[in-house]
């Protein structure tokens, strides 16, 4: 019984601090004038993204379980230092509501909101996040 309460209280905060992060960003300041834009080759196709958009989505929605930089914490995997391609593969695949691990679930809740923009820009801070 406990155990069932704890993940529906950590399901429930996990909630509420994606929705007010999903708030917030709508909010943000759109001054893409400063702010470079990475273009990485991927195999065949080339992925354009940027490293600060991508960090900054990326601590809004992911940091609580990935930990920084994508290092991984407890039961949820390493992210960063992938390649591009098997980065926004696994998240289109997450986005698209289809189950590909033990945390496909949160993944999946988690990944639904994300634009092939966010996805682009996730995959390129991933790939070079080094913190």
């Amino acid at each position: 019984m406990i155990g069932r309460q704890s993940r529906t209280l950590f399901m429930s905060l996990l909630l509420v601090g994606f929705f007010s992060q999903a708030i917030s960003a709508d909010k943000q300041n759109e001054n893409t004038d400063t702010q470079a834009e990475d273009v990485v080759s991927a195999g065949d196709d080339a992925l354009i993204g940027d490293f600060e958009l991508g960090e900054e989505r990326y601590n809004q929605t992911c940091v609580n379980c990935h930990g920084a930089a994508g290092k991984g914490v407890a039961s949820f995997p390493k992210v960063s230092g992938n390649e591009l391609s098997y980065t926004k593969s696994r998240l289109e695949t997450y986005r698209d509501g289809i189950k590909i691990g033990s945390n496909s679930s949160l993944m999946i809740m988690m990944a639904r909101p994300l634009t092939d923009e966010d996805i682009a820009n996730l995959a390129v801070y991933l790939k070079e996040a080094t913190n």
